[in-house]
């Protein structure tokens, strides 16, 4: 049934703050790993740690603020597509904490540090190790980014669904 609901209620302010700098923080890093594997400068390679670091911090706070800010009642769907929701966005949460985290480690493993934006670094914790280094490496970028890019193509997928077809204004609670 196509209907719109023009009494839909938006996510707070906070939640679309957040929602919409870490999609920016994620295009932005992605932008900066694209242009090191075409250029080779060491630039671009050290602003990509630094904002995936900052990513990793946004997240955090972003888990936080969801913990403590009320979400708005869902929209009306079949359960499948809620749980699939939940889980959806569940995974793009896990991935994109666990995304930095693996480049961090992999920095540090491989005797590292890493710059953030030259106002400090943060500093090789662990004992390097190459293997170690590797591992994370191929988390990062083997694992960890396919899935990344899976899931957000589902989450931009399914805001379209809902905008084009079923027409319910969903997109309009984190405009």
């Amino acid at each position: 049934m196509n209907t719109v609901n023009l009494n839909i209620q938006k996510w707070s302010l906070s939640s679309r703050i957040f929602h919409w700098i870490s999609a920016v923080l994620l295009l932005v890093t992605w932008t900066m790993i694209f242009l090191y594997s075409n250029s080779d400068n060491s630039w671009y390679i050290g602003l990509h740690k630094a904002f995936g670091v900052s990513l990793l911090f946004w997240m955090i706070a972003r888990v936080i603020n969801r913990v403590i800010t009320k979400a708005p009642p869902p929209v009306l769907m079949p359960r499948w597509q809620q749980l699939l929701a939940h889980l959806s966005h569940f995974a793009l949460y896990a991935l994109l904490i666990a995304m930095p985290i693996a480049g961090l480690l992999m920095s540090v493993y491989g005797g590292r540090p890493v710059d953030i934006f030259g106002l400090f670094q943060i500093p090789v914790f662990v004992t390097p190790d190459r293997s170690a280094a590797r591992f994370y490496n191929d988390l990062h970028t083997d694992i960890i980014w396919p899935m990344i890019i899976a899931f957000t193509l589902i989450h931009i997928g399914a805001a379209l669904y809902h905008q084009f077809v079923k027409k319910d204004n969903l997109i309009t609670r984190i405009k």
